[in-house]
């Protein structure tokens, strides 16, 4: 580090700190390329921030961090508690490099058991919580809500089709016929006897599990009495669906509404495990690995995960954690606030929630064993490609760019992007295809890497920033190097980063890939090369991808319909024009005066449709 670049950034701290007040607040320390750096809350912003100044005191972390600041920007806060929900928030914003970070924070599904109708439906929901009714969950993930609520049909014999489907059936469905629905939608059913089932599966949701099934046994017995095997057989089989949701995970303590987070720290590298339980069930659980440096305490992981974690997600009264952590008492009074019951944050000594938080504590240590042996193997491979293709550093981001199409139709580019972390995908992207002649591949990767790269400069993200690659990894041969090479060259970047083509094998036989780079010979790998397997599994996801995206735009195009192009033409008028005339080819061949006698559709509207299939 420079001295000069110290001082400099010392002088602008001190700047900052003369006009700053000893009231609560949060700070941004900004770079010269105006990269967020640091967000932090303070009780009082002028001693905190005053703490930067003192740079010999700093730890070496911290001291890179002032050295590279350059300016800062403030907001005043009420309380110290707002302060820490307002740093979360713009952690999760900006994503600043020498913050503990949160990086995978996906919300989480539920069950809803919708109460707007005579027969309730019960389905999964993710999202806001909108819907009027009673939600089950969060669930760590699809699978387990999917496993619950498959169960769930078959205990209490709910309804999962929509309202338009319920009141437009005649005959029952499937789901009656396999016994996971009494088909309310042809009275099967009485509304009090639906009723019936839906309190059961509420009562079961809210835990009152134990009572459901003596309700259940005691059904069964009563139909075994009376000889009425078949009836009997079908409370049976109730039984079992509610038995295998509990059976499911090895701790199922009755604690009530609670989550449990254990974390275990190892370096630079951490591991926080959360389960869930609700109703006294365990809902199941969810490994999350913070970045964060080696210096960082593991109570300041665990609170900084906690507070950019619960930010849009619904905290129970109870949490517990496996160890003291930083500014508890403050988490559990900015998590209350908007809330009508109080937080407690706990560190349990014995007992049920003591076995829990164990419990968690073993999971977090043999997931960040995994983790670490995956990471390493990882860091392996992407050294391994940096020596194949003569980088100077490891890289860190490597898009993947593929194309697919049939005959020229319905043409989808594709780019993946592999990290540090592996597949990052919600930096994938798709193209549709609109420049590009039919069945041009070559035209196609041109159009791809022009739209993404002209629109990175445009909104400077260029080399140098996070979203940059190091490499463009191409599934072709030396004409697809060559289409790309003039695109980079002409937006001024080609030297900015590296560009390999992978063309498949003699046959396209995994293992005879041929490697083209710009100024190098044409090379191969053995066929038993790992760093070859890392790159064909790349590829093959690039491909995977490319291939979806394509038929998902192909299954649209194949329900599609020219009225969806006519304005004032909604779903509605849509469906009656098409129940009149049987196809979109038989509209265009009717007259004004025929389309203008179809419901809903005005003599001006009729007009304008045939106007659509006549003119131009």
């Amino acid at each position: 580090m420079k001295k000069s670049s110290i001082e400099q950034a010392i002088e602008i701290i001190k700047g900052y700190v003369a006009s700053l007040p000893l009231s609560p607040g949060v700070y941004r320390m900004i770079s010269d390329d105006e990269d967020v750096l640091y967000v932090g809350k303070a009780k009082a912003l002028k001693k905190r921030v005053a703490s930067y100044t003192h740079f010999e005191k700093l730890p070496h972390r911290l001291q890179r961090m002032v050295s590279m600041t350059r300016r800062m920007e403030f907001i005043n806060t009420h309380t110290e508690a707002d302060a820490l929900i307002l740093e979360a928030n713009l952690i999760k914003q900006y994503k600043p490099r020498f913050n503990i970070l949160l990086r995978d924070d996906k919300s989480f599904p539920y069950i809803l058991l919708k109460e707007d109708h005579d027969f309730p439906q019960i389905l999964k929901h993710r999202g806001a919580r909108t819907s009027k009714g009673a939600y089950f969950g969060p669930f760590p993930s699809a699978g387990d809500v999917n496993r619950t609520l498959f169960a769930l049909q078959r205990a209490f014999l709910l309804r999962n089709c929509s309202d338009n489907t319920l009141k437009t059936r005649t005959r029952p469905c499937l789901q009656y016929h396999i016994k996971r629905c009494t088909a309310p939608c042809v009275g099967k059913v009485s509304r009090e006897e639906y009723a019936q089932q839906v309190k059961g599966a509420q009562d079961f949701m809210q835990g009152k599990s134990r009572a459901v099934q003596e309700h259940l046994t005691i059904r069964m017995e009563e139909a075994s009495n009376a000889t009425d095997y078949e009836v009997a057989a079908g409370y049976r089989d109730r039984i079992r669906a509610l038995t295998s949701i509990q059976a499911k995970h090895e701790m199922n303590d009755d604690l009530g509404d609670v989550d449990v987070i254990a974390l275990i720290k190892s370096g630079d590298m951490s591991c926080i495990q959360m389960f869930f339980y609700r109703g006294g069930r365990n809902l199941g659980n969810r490994s999350y690995f913070p970045r964060h440096d080696k210096d960082e305490s593991a109570g300041a992981v665990l609170s900084a995960f906690m507070a950019q974690f619960y930010q849009n997600k619904t905290v129970p009264k109870d949490v517990i954690v496996n160890r003291e952590m930083d500014d508890k008492a403050l988490l559990e009074e900015a998590l209350s606030a908007p809330l009508p019951y109080k937080i407690r944050i706990s560190v349990p000594k014995r007992g049920k929630y003591k076995r829990a938080a164990d419990f968690a504590l073993k999971n977090a240590s043999e997931a960040l064993k995994r983790h670490a042996t995956l990471s390493t193997t990882r860091l392996k491979m992407r050294s391994g490609v940096a020596d194949l293709f003569g980088l100077d550093d490891v890289p860190t981001r490597i898009e993947v760019y593929d194309n697919s199409h049939i005959s020229g139709t319905n043409m989808v580019g594709a780019m993946i992007v592999e990290g540090e972390e592996g597949f990052q995908k919600k930096s994938y992207r798709k193209f549709n295809i609109k420049e590009a002649g039919a069945a041009d591949d070559y035209a196609m990767m041109r159009e791809v890497l022009s739209r993404r790269f002209k629109r990175a400069l445009q909104e400077d993200k260029g080399a140098g920033s996070e979203n940059w690659p190091d490499i463009l990894l191409i599934d072709g041969g030396l004409g697809q190097l060559s289409a790309c090479r003039g695109v980079l060259e002409d937006l001024g970047i080609l030297d900015q980063l590296t560009l390999v083509a992978i063309a498949k094998g003699a046959d396209r036989n995994a293992g005879r890939e041929k490697f083209f780079m710009i100024d190098r010979d044409m090379f191969q790998l053995p066929v038993n090369d790992p760093v070859l397997h890392y790159l064909q599994c790349l590829r093959d996801e690039a491909h995977r991808f490319a291939i979806g995206s394509h038929r998902a735009r192909r299954a649209k195009a194949l329900v599609s319909s020219p009225l969806d192009h006519i304005d004032g033409i909604g779903a509605k008028r849509k469906k009656s024009l098409l129940l009149h005339f049987g196809s979109a080819k038989a509209i265009e061949a009717a007259s004004i005066h025929d389309i203008s006698q179809v419901e809903g559709i005005s003599q001006s509207l009729a007009r304008v449709i045939y106007n659509y299939f006549h003119e131009g």
